[in-house]
Formats: structure tokens, C-alpha cells, sequence
């Protein structure tokens, strides 16, 4: 939470002066932010096994005098409240099935401090990017930030860059452990479709994901710990940098 609550002190300290004027009954940028953080998780759709997929696409309904104070400050406030989005679905493990992207409209049938959210889900696909609607303020889409795998191992930081790598005290395996209590091919780690788990490879001494002993398949989340032997593994997910890289 204290990534959204930065980014919402930025917002209602740069759009102080749009939405501080005029009568008390206004819809403030933290209102905006805080609903759509609800509306993202009233409308998460689990679709499989630890794959939820949520709304990209949001319409924010004002009233005449707050779709004013909105189009004064325009694309930047669009663009924050974007971040807020993208940062609520990577702290929840959500999916998102194309950019977020964040518009504003004017209701006349609302009252000043009233608003109403609508919200989609569209697949990000190829060709020109629709036009926007006239007189609506519209945020550039913005694609959520892709997270690399990765395993931090007594000091050292190992990319997960293959659908399969091999842990274990052989000299063969992808990531060479020295230690006498691991098997020489001990654990597994896949990647696929958006998820990694860990497969024990039969090792004599076991493997174990915080704490619970891996049988069959165990999937991994960001700061997992893995043990083998009297090595210990955490298994993070960071954002990947332009080079493709952790």
C-alpha cells in the first residue's frame, strides 16, 4: 500500500488547485483512485487456477462542473490514475488482457461530487489505436509493467529466462548448488503461462516451499523461500528492464 498511497499524495497534490475551487461538493482524485481500486476487484474474473483476470478499459462518469475540473488538468491526471491501476492489479496478482487505459465523460443527469465508473476488458490487438471520444480527456494506454522471474541464491541474483531450469549439486545443472545436502538433479522450476512452480526431482532429502515439503508441483509467488539441503532460495518477481533483464 505504500506505492498507491505515494501515488495518490502525488495526485491530490498536483491537481489541488483544478479541484479546490468552487462549491465543497467535488469529487477529489483520491475518491476517483480509491474507486477504481474497487471496481478493479469487483469485477476480477478468476478464469483459472491462479489466473484472475480484471478490467483495463475505464470510463469515468462526472457531473458538469467536475468533468470541467478534469479536462483543466486533462491526460496527466488520466495517466496517474493509470499507475494506480497497473500498481492495485500487480499487488493483487490480477491479469490484465491489454494497456490500461482511462478516459473521462460528462453526465449531465449527475450532481457536483458524484461519479460513476464503467469499466471493460479489451484484448490488446494489432492496427491503429481507436480514436478517441470528442471533448473527453483520454489517458495514452499504458502497458502494464512485465515481471521477470527470479532467484536470489547466497547473494546472487539468477534470471529465470528458460520454460525449464534445473537446480542441483551437479556440474550440469543450470544453477550449480554446493551443497552436500542437495541432489545432484534436485528441483525443477517452470515457467508458463505467466506462472512458475517448483517440482521436486525426486532428491533424497526433499524440497520444501515455505516450509511445506513440494509433492508433485508447488507454484511460486513473490518471495517464496525454497530450502534444499541447508540452502535457502527466494523466489522473486521484478520488473523486467528494457533490456528484457532483472
Amino acid at each position: 500500500m505504500g506505492l498507491l498511497d505515494k501515488v495518490e499524495r502525488g495526485i491530490e497534490k498536483a491537481v489541488r488547485g483544478v479541484f479546490s475551487t468552487g462549491s465543497k461538493a467535488q469529487v477529489e482524485p483520491v475518491e476517483i483512485a480509491s474507486r477504481l481500486r474497487r471496481e478493479v476487484d469487483h469485477k476480477a474474473l478468476t478464469v483459472a487456477a491462479g489466473r484472475t483476470l480484471v478490467p483495463n478499459v475505464f470510463d469515468v462518469q462526472l457531473s458538469d462542473d467536475d468533468f470541467g475540473r478534469a479536462q483543466e488538468w486533462g491526460t496527466p491526471l488520466a495517466e496517474e490514475l493509470c499507475d494506480v491501476v497497473i500498481n492495485h492489479v500487480r499487488s493483487q496478482g490480477y491479469i490484465l488482457q491489454g494497456p490500461v487505459r482511462i478516459s473521462f465523460r460528462r453526465d449531465a443527469g449527475l450532481r457536483a461530487g458524484d461519479f460513476e465508473i464503467a469499466s471493460t476488458t479489451e484484448k490488446s490487438q494489432g492496427g491503429a489505436a481507436p480514436q478517441p471520444r470528442p471533448n473527453v480527456p483520454a489517458a495514452p494506454s499504458r502497458q502494464p509493467v512485465r515481471l521477470q522471474p527470479v532467484l536470489d541464491i547466497d547473494g546472487q541474483r539468477y534470471s529465470l529466462n528458460a520454460p525449464s531450469i534445473i537446480l542441483g549439486r551437479s556440474s550440469d545443472a543450470d544453477i550449480h548448488i554446493e551443497d552436500t545436502g542437495v541432489s545432484r538433479r534436485h528441483l525443477e522450476i517452470r515457467t508458463a503461462n505467466g506462472l512458475t512452480s517448483a517440482v521436486d526431482l525426486g532428491s533424497t532429502n526433499g524440497s520444501y516451499v515455505n516450509g511445506q515439503k513440494v509433492s508433485g508441483s508447488t507454484e511460486l509467488t513473490d518471495g517464496s523461500t525454497i530450502t534444499m539441503g541447508r540452502t535457502k532460495i527466494i523466489f522473486r518477481l521484478l520488473p523486467a528492464s528494457p533490456g528484457g533483464h532483472a
